[in-house]
């Protein structure tokens, strides 16, 4: 594995939210197990996997990008007026 691994702390200073926030609010809802983080050899420790975090916060902020251009509509396309 090439990726960089971090840990809740590290990830905090990276992408300038509260440790808090990532284990109450992103950890399972934005951050998924087995594709951002991991718990190594099944114990309590979280390692995030910081190329997929990256990769993903990039590709969501260009998806809302896109979105805030026009009307999205109910099929998933975008309305540019």
């Amino acid at each position: 594995m090439d990726s960089e691994l971090l840990t809740t702390d590290e990830l905090s200073l990276r992408i300038k939210y509260d440790v808090r926030t990532i284990r109450e609010r992103l950890k399972d809802s934005v951050l998924l197990e087995g594709v951002h983080y991991f718990r190594p050899f099944g114990g309590r420790k979280i390692l995030y996997v910081w190329q997929a975090i990256q990769r993903d916060m990039v590709a969501m902020s260009n998806t809302k990008a896109s979105m805030m251009s026009g009307i999205p509509m109910a099929n998933g396309r975008v309305l540019h007026g």
